[in-house]
């Protein structure tokens, strides 16, 4: 059983707060031309993909790990053949806006304290402690960005978490530049293929500064035990092996339980807000097919994208030709 941590599941589902990176990082550089191609059992992952049709069009779903390595391309054939088919893509946040330049001095500008006070007067005096603990074992990584400890102290709890757990995450091998929204930004780019997003990067950054003053001391907290664990890489590992099953379980579930008006506001509303926007998708007039990629929770468990359309009477099937059949209701292949 690994170690819970929601700060994990919140880089998990939001794709803007990935691709932002660090403070006064460089926008991402372009992305080569994606290598589209049949790639053999056991060489690629899993893909979490699901499919939802009407009379005319198809949606494919597609679960997103925001940050990834070299080694999980090429993806797999099934992810390839959705692609192809499809004539849009879309993302939890349009393209444009993902990699928009204005983004991490958006988050910055959201996240500046403007009470005179500083972050080390509003953390427990053991967690301060911690964090400059951190940062002497991160110095280089800090002056490299331009997040020096003193400028640290200019900035709300939130986003100090969600710095620490990408420099964490960094140090992983794990990149936003190759995640899989990043990935499929490019190949629409180099093939001509309409994008779109269903939220805008105000929403994604309203999320976390809308946290109340507990859960931004829980998501410091949150993030330096995570810099002493290993729970990105099993999750990254359980993404590979399409294992929605084991993703649910470990860090959607225990989201909900422990922290349920952060799932609520982080999960449930969003999916909501989405489901009329896929249905549009869906009723739109000719035969254009849409692929969506958004972060993997998302899909899954009871409040997932795919049980609710299910609830609504749509037919939703797993697409996963190397997966092995396992029954279940809400995740596993068919």
């Amino acid at each position: 059983m690994l170690r819970k941590s929601w700060i994990t599941a919140v880089i998990a589902i939001a794709s803007g707060l990935a691709c932002a990176q660090v403070p006064l990082a460089e926008a991402p550089a372009p992305v080569a031309e994606p290598e589209i191609v049949f790639v053999p059992p056991g060489d690629s992952p899993l893909p979490l993909l699901w499919q939802v049709s009407d009379a005319d069009n198809t949606v494919y779903l597609l679960g997103s790990f925001h940050l990834l390595k070299p080694d999980d391309y090429p993806l797999s054939g099934d992810v390839n053949d959705a692609f192809a088919d499809a004539e849009a893509v879309f993302f939890e946040l349009p393209p444009e806006e993902m990699n928009s330049p204005q983004l991490p001095v958006q988050m910055m500008q959201a996240a500046v304290r403007t009470d005179g006070t500083t972050l080390d007067s509003q953390l427990p005096p053991e967690t301060a402690a911690r964090l400059r603990d951190w940062q002497a074992a991160n110095a280089v990584a800090l002056q490299a960005s331009g997040l020096t400890p003193q400028r640290m102290q200019m900035f709300e709890p939130w986003f100090v978490g969600l710095m620490i757990s990408m420099t964490e995450m960094g140090k992983q091998g794990l990149d936003p530049k190759l995640g899989l929204d990043q990935h499929f930004i490019a190949a629409a780019g180099f093939a001509g293929k309409r994008t779109g997003g269903f939220e805008t990067a105000a929403q994604q950054i309203a999320l976390l500064d809308g946290m109340d003053r507990d859960e931004q001391l829980q998501f410091v907290d949150e993030a330096l035990s995570q810099a002493a664990n290993d729970d990105l890489q099993v999750l990254h590992a359980y993404w590979r092996a399409g294992d929605a099953d084991a993703i649910w379980n470990e860090m959607g579930v225990d989201m909900r339980d422990r922290f349920p008006k952060l799932y609520r506001h982080i999960n449930v509303e969003r999916n909501d807000a989405w489901l009329p926007k896929i249905e549009q998708l869906l009723a739109a007039p000719g035969t254009d097919d849409t692929l969506v990629v958004v972060g993997a929770l998302h899909l899954l468990g009871e409040d997932g994208v795919v049980e609710k359309l299910r609830a609504k009477g749509y037919q939703v099937e797993r697409i996963c030709s190397m997966c092995k059949p396992v029954a279940n209701a809400g995740g596993s292949a068919k």
